[in-house]
């Protein structure tokens, strides 16, 4: 699975990229994951993501050098795949992950990728991958969508 950075963060509030002025809580692993899983070599625990995106406190978050982004968030994805957690969507810069529970249902993880666009970027500038978990059961069947009616009627033939 190839993974590049995007700047797709920006869809995200304005509000939330604004810098936290509280203290982050400590940063929580997702359920079924240790913190010490998610601290890969080349990576360094950063409790408050940046300060970027409202992720502090709501997100697991580590750092390395931009340039190595793209590789380290491939060892993220084997060790994962490693802890039993499936590549089950996303885009260039998030991965969702699915994992059967033993009592039924499934957890859900993303990892996203992203950088302070608000600064100029370079090889060397930080670069962060976020876990968080997806509440509920990703694998619960979802209501279907009603379609809506045709008030036109039937299409003509």
């Amino acid at each position: 699975m190839k993974f590049v950075i995007l700047a797709a963060i920006a869809a995200l509030p304005a509000s939330a990229a604004m810098a936290q002025d509280a203290a982050p809580a400590a940063p929580t692993p997702p359920p079924g994951v240790t913190a010490e899983q998610l601290v890969l070599p080349g990576a360094t625990l950063s409790p408050d993501c940046g300060n970027l995106y409202g992720l502090a406190g709501r997100a697991f978050c580590v750092s390395a050098p931009l340039a190595s982004i793209g590789g380290l968030a491939e060892s993220y994805i084997s060790a994962l795949q490693g802890q039993g957690w499936i590549p089950a969507g996303g885009d260039d810069n998030r991965v969702v992950f699915v994992r059967r529970r033993e009592a039924g249902g499934c957890d859900g993880l993303q990892m996203q990728a992203f950088y302070d666009t608000s600064r100029p970027s370079g090889p060397e500038s930080t670069g962060y991958l976020g876990f968080g978990p997806i509440p509920g059961d990703v694998c619960a069947a979802q209501a279907p969508t009603p379609q809506p009616a045709n008030p036109a009627g039937p299409p003509a033939q």
